[in-house]
């Protein structure tokens, strides 16, 4: 159980988690005022939330895999896949509910934008990782 929960214990995926809440609840409820850019005023805001959201995702996944003490080129294929499966899986159930949630109609193109900035965050997470695990290398 401690594996699952490692993410909890690494204040890097903490901090980066806590700043995705704090822009996500933000955008879609802009402190103090009755504005919700995310569903109605700014439509293209999820990119934001997406993108931070990404980053924090593969962050967590690759907190848990790294307790199982995979090496660095599967710790990448299994966290990627893992991923991908979430970020899909996430956007299918999104498409799904529309029918019950009215302000949510969203194009294929919204969803593959929703992919590729989940991507790019997904990317940073790597790219943060990686210099983490050099920088210890050279330490």
């Amino acid at each position: 159980m401690r594996k699952v929960l490692s993410p909890i214990y690494d204040d890097r995926v903490m901090i980066v988690f806590s700043i995705f809440i704090a822009v996500h609840v933000s955008l879609v409820n802009v402190p103090f005022t009755t504005v919700d850019l995310f569903h109605k005023e700014w439509r293209d805001a999820d990119v934001i939330s997406h993108f931070l959201g990404g980053m924090t995702i593969w962050m967590i996944i690759a907190s848990v895999l790294r307790e199982f003490k995979l090496n660095w080129r599967k710790l990448i294929f299994y966290s990627i896949l893992l991923f991908y499966t979430l970020a899909i899986g996430w956007e299918i159930l999104e498409k799904l509910s529309e029918s019950q949630i009215s302000f949510i109609a969203e194009t294929l193109q919204n969803k593959i934008r929703d992919v590729i900035s989940d991507s790019l965050g997904m990317l940073l997470g790597i790219i943060i990782e990686k210099e983490r695990i050099t920088s210890y290398q050279q330490s």
